[in-house]
């Protein structure tokens, strides 16, 4: 049995290594389009911060992990897949035959349509290629224009202050991290950043990067022109579908899997930020480019490419940010629900930076958001995850939501 797995990121690693564990006389080939050994993209803020080398980020470490697992990881791309042949073309010019086939190749940065964006000054951080040129831009004292202060511009965003430049954020919402956090929580964190010595500029967008000298000159929509020794796209990222142009394979948002990671061919499954897979909270099927369900989806696709079915129950939607000290977090259907059983309960602290929001259907916790409440994510995850029924403990939660932790031991206690 040959399997192939498209991707060295953690779905793809993390399913080789449940491959290699469930069928020991397989062969396994995991096809790896940049240059590094696999890495985690998590890791590059460390690396930004100079608190890990390149070597820290790898997933890993030494490529002799691989070799003692007899995991094969070729360094090319692929151009083409033949779903009914069993086959792949890479750019070198070479093809591969598979039984089964996995694809996992995450996804690209989005580069937004702004005239000057190919200027050598300006980078996406997406890549350690990318990591690499922000280190030899962004020096300290360096003028720095980060667009998007989404998920990953703020990630980028705690790393370039550490290096001690003058940062500019420029986000076309009206707060920071719209796709996960609401309007006070949202406040909240861009007050932080602004309290820290961080332009914030919101409800506006980049019209042009201009050359200046060997930096740029940025114009905003408000009609601010900000001095720019590196400018960083931070706008999102799309599934890395390119190659399947005629595949064959069914793709929406993201290559469409059942429950088992199967896609719309019997012998390939996807997984990780291509795959359009089960959202635990919906019951629809989405994308989700998230880490956690990235590894999951890993494992289960494996066990069944190797024949131990295993269902995917869905991943609960989460994601937690360290902005400067400042720890914002959400889960779930943290936007709330529609109907009658929609209900919610706040706490919101602007002087102190607190704030936490629970959303309800019925007397089931669905979703949550929070800023500077640490101690309660733990138990937040657990009763979203579990679904428990609050009974009592929803009217308590109502009058206070930071009794979270005490509703989550109650609630278990009486099952």
């Amino acid at each position: 049995m040959h399997y192939i797995i498209i991707g060295a990121g953690p779905a793809g690693i993390v399913a080789a290594e449940t491959l290699r564990e469930n069928d020991p006389d397989s062969e396994i080939t995991v096809i790896n389009a940049e240059k590094e050994p696999p890495y985690s993209r998590m890791a590059i803020p460390y690396f930004l911060e100079e608190n890990i080398t390149e070597e820290g980020s790898y997933l890993r470490g030494h490529k002799s992990h691989f070799e003692k697992l007899n995991i094969g990881i070729l360094q090319d791309s692929v151009t083409s897949l033949d779903a009914s042949a069993k086959n792949i073309n890479l750019a070198s010019g070479d093809d591969l035959n598979f039984d089964k086939l996995l694809i996992a190749s995450g996804s690209n940065a989005l580069t937004p349509p702004i005239p000057g964006i190919d200027l050598d000054c300006v980078s996406n951080c997406w890549t350690l290629e990318d990591a690499r040129n922000i280190v030899g831009l962004a020096a300290k004292g360096s003028n720095v224009v980060l667009i998007g202060a989404g998920f990953i511009g703020c990630i980028i965003l705690q790393s370039l202050v550490k290096r001690g430049v003058n940062l500019t954020v420029v986000e076309t919402g009206d707060r920071m991290v719209p796709r996960m956090l609401n309007d006070k929580a949202g406040g909240l964190l861009k007050q932080w950043c602004i309290d820290k010595g961080i332009n914030v500029q919101t409800s506006c967008s980049v019209e042009s990067i201009n050359q200046d000298g060997k930096g740029a000159k940025v114009k905003l929509s408000n009609d601010l022109e900000l001095p720019a020794d590196l400018v960083i796209t931070a706008t999102g990222v799309k599934p890395n579908t390119g190659f399947m142009d005629d595949s064959g394979i069914k793709i929406e948002q993201g290559i469409i899997v059942n429950e088992f990671l199967q896609t719309s061919n019997e012998n390939i499954y996807a997984a990780g930020d291509v795959a359009q897979g089960l959202d635990f909270s919906t019951g629809l099927f989405t994308v989700q480019a998230i880490q956690p369900t990235a590894t999951d989806h890993g494992r289960i696709s494996a066990l069944n490419m190797c024949g131990k079915t295993s269902s995917f129950h869905g991943s609960v939607n989460m994601n937690v940010l360290d902005t400067l000290g400042l720890i914002s977090c959400s889960f779930g259907l943290w936007m709330g629900v529609e109907g009658e059983n929609a209900d919610s309960s706040e706490i919101y602290n602007e002087k102190n930076f607190r704030y936490i929001n629970l959303q309800f259907d019925g007397d089931t916790l669905v979703g949550a958001s929070c800023i500077g409440l640490t101690q309660h994510i733990g138990a937040i995850r657990g009763l979203i995850e579990s679904k428990i029924p609050l009974g009592p403990w929803k009217a308590r939660l109502k009058k206070d939501p930071t009794q979270i932790m005490q509703a989550y031991i109650g609630s278990t206690q009486t099952l």
